[in-house]
């Protein structure tokens, strides 16, 4: 029987239009739902679990938890690092993660790429903050107002609180000890133009947001000035690579690195290799961030991580040589001297300065 067969009853023109009526709409609202304009439910179910405020906060975001029975996570951390912290969260609360470890772009991409195909496979994100502004400005993370944001350092929290800095990305140079002396070792930038560094100096090759805080400090003109006087007095030594280019000073290829990180080079020092770092101010790092994304399958999960990640496991992250940015966690560097990354601005500007730092780092004729 055809369609219009089942509707032949409807003598009235009324009723029929009533009937055309109610199929167009429907139809409009199919066409919502596949475009994305209707907000799933997910949305508003993740807002009043992340709001919560109560004084069993913890107890609902574990019970809910243990119903989801899991939870993914996406992390740029080192292996060793995830390791230890996946172990401590599953043994707290015997939710299972699963985990995709990936460089910092590669996860924004994913991220990205699962949005825009309507999939809602990642819970939980740590990455970099440039990254994370990066998602935020995609509209791809969610606010979380989480009691342990209070404990934190300010400027490791961005204003619209869709991350938070749980560590600081503090670059730092570091040296081979048995290529080095600890007295010889420069007390500013400007001793880097001394001839006994020629062919000595490693660089990282992506440090542009470094650079860009350091010459911010210094102010432009004159730390252009003096990273071009460098180059093209002694060469920098282009890695690609902060991992690896602490390993490299770590055999001896490299004698002094400028860009590593501070926790990897403690890391490696305390294995017995011999290197050990230093700072040089002004002293420049960004936050390493999580997040929980806008439409978590596993919301209690992502929130209890997130709770988890600024509040206990901050300890787990200082003795892995990490600078925790709990303020109720001890450092190893001052905080307060530390020049915090305006993330917003690394992303904004970061074509301009990954420009000036590829042409200046090479410029050695």
């Amino acid at each position: 029987m055809a369609w219009y067969d089942r509707f032949r009853k409807y003598r009235n023109p009324e009723q029929m239009r009533w009937i055309v009526f109610a199929l167009a709409a429907l139809a409009g609202l199919l066409i919502l739902l596949l475009s994305g304009s209707i907000v799933p439910a997910q949305t508003s179910r993740l807002a009043e679990i992340a709001n919560y405020q109560g004084p069993d906060r913890t107890q609902r975001l574990v019970e809910g938890a243990k119903r989801e029975g899991t939870v993914t996570f996406y992390s740029n951390a080192p292996t060793e690092d995830n390791t230890a912290l996946v172990a401590a969260f599953e043994k707290k609360y015997g939710i299972k993660i699963n985990l995709y470890r990936a460089s910092s772009e590669d996860i924004r991409q994913r991220i990205l790429n699962e949005a825009r195909a309507r999939r809602y496979d990642v819970d939980f994100v740590l990455n970099n903050a440039p990254a994370m502004e990066a998602l935020n400005a995609e509209k791809l993370l969610s606010e979380i107002k989480s009691p342990y944001l209070a404990d934190l350092m300010p400027s490791a929290i961005p204003a619209y609180r869709t991350w938070a800095g749980f560590c600081l990305n503090v670059l730092v140079p570091a040296y081979n000890t048995n290529l080095v002396k600890k007295a010889d070792l420069p007390k500013r930038y400007e001793d880097l133009l001394d001839p006994k560094w020629k062919n000595r100096i490693a660089i990282e090759a992506d440090d542009s947001d470094w650079f860009s805080g350091l010459v911010e400090v210094m102010g432009q003109e004159k730390g252009l000035k003096l990273f071009r006087d460098i180059a093209e007095t002694n060469g920098f030594s282009v890695r690609k690579g902060h991992t690896l280019l602490t390993n490299l000073v770590a055999v001896g290829e490299v004698p002094l690195a400028l860009t590593t990180f501070n926790y990897t080079a403690e890391q490696f020092k305390r294995k017995g290799a011999p290197i050990d770092w230093f700072t040089l101010d002004p002293v420049v790092a960004h936050p390493n961030a999580v997040a929980v994304v806008g439409n978590p399958p596993h919301p209690h999960a992502a929130v209890l991580i997130f709770d988890f990640v600024l509040s206990e496991a901050q300890q787990l992250f200082a003795d892995r040589h990490y600078v925790a940015t709990s303020l109720n966690v001890a450092s190893t560097l001052d905080r307060a001297s530390i020049h915090m990354l305006d993330a917003s601005k690394v992303v904004a500007e970061g074509e301009k300065w990954q420009r000036l730092y590829t042409q200046i780092i090479n410029a050695r004729r």
